[in-house]
């Protein structure tokens, strides 16, 4: 009988079938297959319930230390060349397996009650399937040229998914925004996955790295040459999970359904950046430079997410804005050359990421019944508050996710955070600073998302509030006094399809992180056992307990600060700033004024030159074909009356030729 890592190519195959199932079945038969909305929904996840269950059967038997299983067969060969495909399972993609299925279930289940009424409900679920099955196979995939087109699959169905509402203009905009910035980031993806083909004759992680060695002790590559392949291989993730300045992309595609931000910004899309770099680290590892600037930009980024979340009143952008900054997390312990700490944070974040996306989904669910199914009013925060009451399950988990990502042990967050920040005092000092301050400042954010949205008293019907944000946003404001008449006076729990994957997902939320304790890391014996036993022999409470001390002050700190500004109110922090530092306060509300630049050198900066290549070619190519017509129009009339049909004439003119010429010569003799 064959183990489960030999049927892991299974995994991907069985959504992918259900998807273009329902896929083929809605362009033959569209009215009938969506009539057959429950019998679809629970197709696909049987589908991917049993990729899941697979997922799992892998995982298990990687624990019990099953060695790494790969799969491969001859694609494409000529001559001396061979391209081989396949798949590949070992401890790391054991883990990417189970933890996407599980986020992909849980979404799928928790979708059925949020697009309920929607109409595009079996489509949404046959997307769905279609982006678990690429993420899967770019998980198992054994080379990088295998990873690449499932990447571009990730792409194509984030961008189907992001775009759903495409009659919306802002989600048919984000969709075209996220699509234009991947293809930024693949293109330096595909030069550099040419040029270390190109360099070392290989498209696998582990020949990459040992021919590109070879190459350069040879001189064939030169060391600045190999650096450049690898800076062009790492674009790729910078766009896919979300890296400075390629991050633009990310908090746009918040207008996308819910489940749809859950799945990408928890355990699929984002991720998949991730999960690369740490494939590449037998390339990377012999490059200090590349793994510095891979620390740098990860720096960057967590604070840039972390300083803009701090102004954010739309609670999916202020959760999006925070995913940006986790990611930086991720990278930068990758650049510490820490791709253990980077995946047990890419783990953790999953969960309660996920939790909080599915939360925020919930209550926007529970809002749109009260000020309608205008984004604008039912994300905006300032419309919350007291919402706990109401719901809550919602309320409970969502704080859950808080403490998680706030770093307060023992839940999840502090384990893996605390491990980043602690390689990185160890590597980069001046990084750790970065990543330290920036801990506080999401504990700070995280609260001020909870007690505006679920303390306090509930602000829904302030219609003056909707009326000055709809106007701000650009919408025409009811012009009537019975705003809000036609809908619930106060929103209600989400049904069991939502609230049970939140309860299900606050059990990792809390839990999980305890299995990577440095003094005794399960997680980190599983991926990298030498590194685990390491540790473990190195662990000194002497130098763990200042580290995590402080970092558990700073996000204390930060708690403390969001706790007397937005719930006992003892002081209004949004204007005070606001009044006091109104430069600082504008270029975070103006998000670092990326936006803004990127449309300035990039948007506009195309435009000029499109209209310019089409005055050129307007003038100047239109102009040249039409002198060509006119000057061969012009002769044409002209040399007809030479075409008198007499001999005579014909002889008279050549004669004069002939004349001519020789006088032409004498003179130039």
């Amino acid at each position: 009988m064959p183990s489960a890592a030999e049927l892991a190519w299974l995994i991907p195959v069985l959504p992918l079938v259900g998807a273009v199932i329902t896929g083929m079945g809605l362009i033959s038969f569209n009215r009938t297959i969506n009539r057959l909305r429950k019998p679809v929904a629970i197709f696909l996840l049987s589908c991917v319930g049993a990729a899941a269950v697979l997922s799992y059967a892998v995982l298990a038997e990687q624990l019990a230390g099953a060695a790494p299983t790969e799969v491969l067969f001859n694609w494409a060969s000529a001559g001396t060349f061979n391209l081989e495909m396949g798949f590949r399972v070992d401890a790391l993609g054991a883990v990417m397996l189970a933890l996407v299925t599980t986020i992909a279930l849980l979404v799928m289940v928790y979708s059925d009650g949020y697009m309920a009424h929607d109409k595009g409900y079996v489509r949404f679920f046959t997307y769905l399937a279609l982006f678990s099955s690429s993420m899967l196979g770019l998980v198992i995939s054994p080379n990088l040229l295998e990873i690449y087109v499932f990447w571009e699959l990730v792409g194509m169905c984030s961008y189907l998914l992001v775009g759903f509402w495409y009659d919306r203009d802002g989600a048919a905009n984000a969709a075209q925004k996220a699509f234009v910035v991947n293809r930024v980031g693949d293109f330096g993806l595909l030069l550099g996955i040419l040029g270390l083909f190109w360099a070392t004759g290989s498209f696998g992680f582990e020949a990459i790295g040992s021919g590109l060695q070879i190459a350069m002790a040879n001189g064939t590559v030169p060391r600045w040459a190999a650096l450049a392949l690898c800076l062009f291989v790492f674009m790729g993730p910078m766009a896919k999970s979300a890296q400075f300045p390629l991050h633009v992309w990310l908090p746009d595609a918040m207008e996308g359904p819910t489940p749809i931000s859950a799945l990408i910004h928890a355990a699929t899309m984002v991720a998949a950046g991730v999960f690369l770099v740490a494939r590449l680290q037998p390339v990377y590892e012999a490059f200090p430079e590349v793994n510095a600037v891979i620390a740098v930009v990860g720096t960057i980024t967590l604070v840039l997410g972390a300083t803009i979340a701090l102004t954010q009143m739309d609670l999916k952008k202020g959760l999006a804005y925070s995913t940006v900054s986790q990611l930086g997390y991720m990278m930068l312990a990758m650049g510490c050359g820490a791709p253990v700490a980077g995946m047990f944070h890419l783990v953790t974040h999953a969960f309660f990421k996920a939790m909080l996306f599915l939360g925020s989904g919930s209550v926007i669910h529970a809002m749109e019944e009260v000020v309608g199914h205008e984004p604008v009013l039912a994300q905006d925060m300032r419309l919350m508050g007291g919402l706990r009451k109401f719901m809550p399950i919602t309320g409970a988990t969502f704080f859950i996710g808080c403490i998680a990502i706030s770093g307060i042990p023992p839940l999840a967050g502090f384990w893996s955070k605390d491990e980043i920040l602690g390689v990185a005092f160890g590597q980069f000092p001046i990084l750790w600073v970065a990543g330290f301050f920036t801990a506080g400042m999401t504990a700070f954010y995280m609260f001020r998302l909870y007690f505006l949205t679920f303390e306090g008293e509930f602000r829904g019907g302030d219609r003056a509030m909707a009326a000055q944000l709809l106007t701000a946003a650009g919408k025409t404001a009811p012009d009537h006094d019975d705003h809000g008449s036609s809908h619930a006076h106060h929103p209600h729990e989400s049904g069991w399809q939502m609230a049970m994957p939140l309860v299900v997902l606050a059990v990792p939320s809390a839990l999980i992180g305890l299995l990577g304790t440095p003094w005794n890391s399960r997680f980190g014996q599983l991926l990298d056992p030498q590194e685990a036993i390491e540790a473990a022999e190195h662990f000194s409470w002497a130098e763990f307990l200042p580290l995590a001390g402080a970092s558990v002050a700073i996000s204390i700190a930060g708690i403390t600060v969001a706790v007397l500004a937005y719930a006992l109110h003892k002081v209004d922090l949004g204007t005070a700033v606001a009044a006091r530092f109104p430069s600082l306060n504008a270029f975070l509300a103006n998000k670092w004024y990326l936006d803004a630049i990127n449309d300035k050198l990039f948007v506009q900066g195309s435009r000029k030159l499109a209209k310019q290549v089409l005055d050129v070619d307007s003038k100047v190519v239109d102009g040249v074909v039409n002198l060509t017509g006119l000057l061969t129009l012009g002769s044409g009339e002209g040399l007809k009356y030479f075409n008198t049909g007499r001999a005579q004439f014909y002889a008279l003119i050549v004669f004069g030729g002939v004349i001519a010429l020789v006088v032409l010569f004498g003179s130039l003799g």
